[in-house]
């Protein structure tokens, strides 16, 4: 419900590219219809997004195949195929996406979709089972690219860990903690610290801290503990910088990049990126 969320392809772009000028490696990116900004897997969007910052710089892009909630299975994971990207999400586990308690503190709505989607995560499960984990992965590794696991509580472990003893998932693995959703781990460095990881990973941790405003911020707390982060957007409201809205991403990341330096923690490239994560290169990509 910011001002600032990018909704059109052209917004999304220019996003991309400010991230990658504040130093940041790697760009996560979801995609809305322009006219509505109403969550979708729109294929030309996606392409026309990706097509345009790689003409303009080498950042690494991560496209999502979560999408809008409801959106059916066989739609999330096309972009795989579609573009065979370097890096694209996948999460570990179903879980009840509920967002449907900060319906109560928005006075006025942007759009008439936002009430509607908002209350009816009450009754939302997002469903990632362990058939459709293992259709992902085949699709994801059959076009080169690397799948970003994203764990929501520390049972999705459980669940990679089977997917890694089975063959399915292959190593090493890149973990991404998402922190803050209702039901889910809680936005604290306690969480980093308990969650146990498979051997040979590759972790980052996230967050949605206008769902949990009152946590402290996870970004900076596991910085030296896992010595990546991926300042993210909630689903509405950027983080805030001392108590003001982020007008961009880049913004988030010249935050944590200052506050990385003051720790002795240097910000990789996007070219070291693909080295720590294993990733095919920009050049083999569909894009």
């Amino acid at each position: 419900m910011s001002p600032y969320l990018p909704i059109t392809p052209r917004q999304l772009i220019e996003e991309a590219v400010r991230v990658h000028e504040a130093g940041g490696a790697v760009a996560h990116v979801h995609v809305r219809d322009p006219k509505t900004g109403l969550p979708n897997a729109d294929q030309s969007i996606y392409r026309e997004i990706a097509d345009e910052v790689k003409r303009r710089c080498d950042i690494i892009l991560c496209f999502t195949t979560g999408g809008k909630l409801g959106e059916p299975v066989e739609n999330r994971v096309r972009v795989a195929s579609n573009l065979k990207p370097e890096l694209t999400s996948l999460n570990a586990g179903s879980l009840n996406f509920a967002l449907f308690h900060i319906a109560g503190q928005v006075s006025e709505w942007k759009y008439e979709w936002e009430k509607a989607y908002l209350e009816g995560t009450e009754d939302f499960i997002f469903p990632n089972t362990f058939k459709t984990m293992r259709q992902y992965l085949e699709i994801i590794y059959a076009n080169g690219a690397k799948p970003e696991f994203e764990i929501y509580d520390a049972g999705m472990v459980n669940n990679l860990a089977f997917l890694l003893q089975k063959g399915i998932a292959k190593r090493p693995v890149y973990l991404q903690f998402v922190m803050g959703i209702l039901v889910e781990f809680p936005p604290l460095l306690k969480t980093l610290c308990f969650s146990s990881t498979p051997p040979e990973s590759r972790l980052a941790n996230s967050n949605f801290p206008s769902v949990r405003p009152e946590a402290p911020d996870p970004h900076v707390h596991g910085l030296p503990h896992s010595g990546r982060t991926r300042p993210c957007r909630s689903r509405g409201q950027p983080l805030c910088l001392k108590g003001v809205l982020a007008k961009s991403s880049a913004d988030q990341i010249a935050k944590i990049i200052r506050i990385a330096g003051e720790l002795g923690i240097e910000p990789a490239t996007p070219d070291e990126a693909r080295q720590i994560l294993n990733l095919k290169g920009i050049d083999q990509v569909n894009f």
